[in-house]
């Protein structure tokens, strides 16, 4: 049996999202600079993505490039920057294949014009996809995106469009990035490193956390499947007892 058939239809996290770490350290193992890395990475999100529409995952939603990262050596931010154009523009064919529809959250004005242009032209191109949608977060931070939220409730006070006793987890929920889409129910971080690095804090509260060795590079389908299977044999108890969640079945 494989593990794609251990996992169970009805049972399928509505939203994935990744942490896709090990980059680097796979390609210096190899002897090679940090962007040849990021190029065989290419291959891990596409196999990754094609999984995810097989399974009828609704949602996936990939770290590609946080704001930190505009802090790294310029040769390594200019190499990425030209991958992404060139892998955004090469992969649109596979995700029009795949049913695939393109999104993007954060601060998309801060990537350089060709990145952007390429970004809205795929994004344009798979919009009446109806199958997953996957969700780049480039120039993203959570910090950067609650400030954002903040800041943006703060203003619809002072214009008198919302009242400060009104606020309610729902209407910070609005103001992010990912309003238009669920929660994860899974975050999934490779490379063997046990942190959140500044992802979707305020949405993963509830989300099922899983850590795997695996250098991004070599992510393969079975590594997600591993991750689905490992979310689905938890109990999600969401603060109740046990007892409350089995009487609720």
């Amino acid at each position: 049996m494989s593990y794609k058939d251990e996992i169970k239809a009805d049972n399928l996290p509505l939203h994935i999202a990744i942490i896709m770490d090990g980059n680097g350290r796979w390609a210096k193992q190899r002897g090679n600079q940090r962007i040849f890395g990021h190029k065989n990475g290419v291959a891990a999100v596409r196999d990754t993505v094609e999984a995810a529409a097989e399974l009828g995952i609704k949602y996936l939603t990939l770290y590609a490039f946080s704001t930190e990262n505009w802090s790294r050596p310029k040769m390594e931010v200019d190499a990425l920057m030209t991958l992404l154009v060139s892998t955004i523009h090469k992969e649109t064919s596979t995700l029009m294949k795949n049913n695939v529809q393109l999104n993007a959250i954060g601060n998309l004005s801060n990537l350089p014009p060709d990145v952007e242009k390429q970004l809205k032209a795929s994004i344009a191109n798979t919009s009446t996809n109806t199958g997953t949608t996957l969700t780049l977060a480039l120039s993203y931070s959570s910090r950067w995106e609650i400030l954002e939220a903040i800041s943006q409730i703060a203003k619809e006070i002072e214009d008198g469009k919302l009242h400060s006793g009104d606020i309610t987890y729902d209407t910070v929920s609005k103001h992010l990035t990912t309003a238009n889409m669920p929660d994860p129910e899974l975050l999934i971080r490779t490379s063997g490193e046990y942190r959140i690095s500044n992802f979707l804090l305020w949405q993963i509260a509830y989300a099922e956390l899983h850590f795997t060795n695996t250098l991004w590079p070599d992510f393969r389908r079975d590594d997600l499947y591993k991750a689905i299977i490992d979310f689905q044999k938890r109990e999600r108890r969401f603060g109740k007892t046990s007892e409350q969640v089995i009487n609720k079945n």
